[in-house]
């Protein structure tokens, strides 16, 4: 299928507080991220450190995303893993409060065959009706869906699109040539969201519109238009801030960069730390010259 997500996503980090969850920081993260524009907030990806969360604290978050949203932006949930069954049951959990699609990251540290990547793709789509994310990030999963490989699960009906973060721009080139018109692409790193968006994605989900949603949904938005020279004056604007949000390990440098904007961002969940204080320095640094007034 194709459509179902076009603009700007933004990978929502979870604000963390001594009981739990700060519900009370992330509805203004919330509010933020849809009065800057941002088509869709995803909640319970990678960024948002569900790894290290509970069940009854990823119900409860997605319950409150999706209340508090209120078909302001799709609200995508994060519900990839490395047991099929449990990925299966998390989809199902997130279309029965309200989700409007799924983002199902490859299995992990199993590293199944790709015939077992398209298997595991088949099991969450066929449990669900709600559109779903392919998520391909080889870097901290260890497995690779090869175009090839994309190519037959984009003929799975309840497919949207493939979340693309495998830095390798030949491979995207490739998957791009392999799903147009079957299902559709999306920038899953912000350094490359520009070329990504110009060999056909139609969308980006972005860790530094956490930030700076208002930029990220102009730079997509600038593609989309075909207006190229203003998308790269946009982008050469972002990259030093993109960069320094990558010093460390996602979400270390954004939960950081987003305490420095005045949000209560909280720390990584253990085993992730707070960012090292001279890569602070260099953080803090990047958002002062990009306009920010950073409260550190």
């Amino acid at each position: 299928m194709t459509g179902f997500l076009r603009g700007s996503a933004t990978a929502m980090i979870t604000p963390f507080c001594e009981d739990g969850i700060n519900f009370a920081s992330f509805e203004k993260m919330l509010e933020y991220q849809i009065e800057n524009g941002t088509d869709a907030l995803v909640v319970l990806g990678t960024t948002g450190e569900p790894a290290t969360m509970s069940e009854t604290e990823k119900e409860s978050l997605i319950r409150f995303a999706v209340e508090k949203v209120a078909h302001r932006a799709k609200v995508i949930i994060g519900t990839g893993g490395n047991n099929t069954a449990k990925a299966v049951a998390a989809s199902v959990r997130a279309e029965e409060l309200g989700a409007d699609g799924v983002l199902a990251v490859t299995p992990y540290y199993n590293k199944c065959t790709q015939a077992g990547i398209v298997e595991y793709y088949r099991a969450i789509c066929a449990a669900v009706k709600i559109p779903v994310i392919a998520y391909n990030v080889p870097g901290r999963t260890g497995v690779n869906i090869l175009p090839e490989t994309m190519a037959a699960i984009a003929e799975i009906p309840n497919i949207a699109g493939i979340k693309e973060a495998s830095g390798n721009m030949a491979q995207v080139v490739e998957t791009a040539r392999l799903i147009r018109g079957k299902c559709d692409l999306y920038s899953g790193e912000d350094t490359l969201n520009l070329p990504i968006l110009a060999v056909g994605g139609v969308a980006v989900i972005s860790v530094v519109s956490n930030i700076a949603p208002k930029d990220v949904k102009a730079l997509t938005d600038a593609v989309l238009a075909r207006k190229l020279y203003a998308a790269n004056k946009i982008a050469d604007k972002l990259f030093p801030l993109v960069k320094a949000c990558f010093l460390e390990v996602n979400p270390i440098p954004v939960k950081e960069g987003m305490q420095a904007l005045g949000f209560e961002a909280g720390a990584p969940r253990s085993p992730l730390t707070r960012l090292e204080e001279a890569h602070c320095a260099r953080l803090y640094a990047a958002m002062r010259e990009y306009g920010f007034e950073v409260k550190a």
